[in-house]
């Protein structure tokens, strides 16, 4: 978490936000985003009571002097005119507005059963925003192969086995950005680092074993700094591959096999991997979570969107497909 957070938040969100961090293993992304939630709610809350001059701008209204005290003063009502104001004067959309309940309830629940600072948690009985599930953007299995087909250079190898371990092993960018050496083992198994610092196992097929074998084979080894000869992918500056470089690495494959200029991404990469694997490989559901490390199956669902293909042959493998009426 950024300094000048802990250094501009008043001691309850900053304790709120450091247990989130340190005890509950929340990434430093996740504890911004809702110290950027706190901040818009109690700007609001000041706002409407009156407790700043009238004519300062909103987001320039000054949160420090929030306390326990004025906490205890929330009510449902105020985070559900919260919600109303987020809508109408701020023109949030249902997924941010959802996430903004999110951070609320989290915050709340904190203070109440926690800590047990507040005696009633206001946010108990609020309900988040319905957010309509779109399906996850992937690309098609031709897709795939033309991207896989695409690579070349004086970084083939190195390239061609990011893309490879992207669309096998569905990793976030900054878990394969994060590999080291010595996760990869004998047993061809690969140990990522995923959100909250959680470890999980992931198996190498051929494609994957193939694909490492023959970058290591060219892997820089030579004059790199002590920190960085762990480090799995190595970039021209013989340091740890950073994301910004994997991602135009990515966009410059996806461009040259025609898929530019389509949203394509890494984040894209990993729904593919999850959707080739649920589509064509049959892979259950639950399986597929731990796969790519998700804390809940409600997460992994999104990815299992279904083909038009895989509902013809649902219906057709109802047993009465066949039956027809007698004459």
């Amino acid at each position: 978490m950024k300094k000048e957070i802990l250094q501009s938040c008043p001691p309850v969100i900053r304790d709120f936000l450091t247990y989130n961090e340190a005890i509950k293993g929340k990434s430093s992304r996740s504890v911004e985003g809702y110290y950027l939630d706190l901040q818009t709610f109690f700007r609001y809350i000041i706002s409407v009571r009156g407790l700043t001059d009238k004519d300062t701008e909103f987001e320039k209204i000054d949160i420090s002097s929030v306390n326990i005290d004025l906490i205890k003063t929330i009510t449902v009502s105020d985070l559900y005119a919260f919600m109303v104001f987020c809508k109408n004067e701020r023109s949030n959309n249902t997924a941010t507005r959802a996430r903004k309940t999110s951070t609320l309830r989290i915050f709340f629940k904190y203070l109440s059963s926690q800590t047990h600072q507040i005696d009633e948690n206001p946010a108990l009985m609020l309900e988040t925003p319905k957010v309509k599930q779109s399906l996850p953007k992937h690309l098609t299995l031709e897709d795939s192969l033309e991207l896989l087909n695409s690579v070349d250079g004086k970084n083939k190898q190195r390239d061609y086995c990011i893309l490879t371990l992207f669309l096998n092993c569905g990793l976030r960018l900054a878990e394969l950005c994060s590999l080291n050496l010595n996760d990869i083992s004998s047993e061809n198994t690969l140990t990522v680092t995923g959100k909250g610092n959680k470890e999980r196992m992931i198996y190498l097929n051929e494609a994957c074993q193939s694909a490492i074998k023959n970058y290591l084979a060219v892997r820089p080894a030579e004059g790199l700094p002590v920190s960085e000869r762990n480090a799995l992918f190595i970039s021209r500056n013989h340091r740890r591959i950073s994301h910004k470089t994997v991602q135009h690495i990515v966009k410059t494959y996806l461009e040259k096999s025609g898929l530019g200029n389509m949203g394509f991404s890494t984040h894209k990469l990993r729904h593919t991997a999850a959707t080739l694997m649920y589509q064509h490989g049959d892979v259950d559901i639950r399986v597929l979570k731990d796969i790519l490390g998700h804390s809940n199956l409600g997460t992994t669902q999104i990815y299992t969107h279904v083909s038009d293909k895989q509902i013809k042959k649902a219906a057709e493998a109802n047993p009465l497909a066949g039956i027809k009426q007698k004459k």
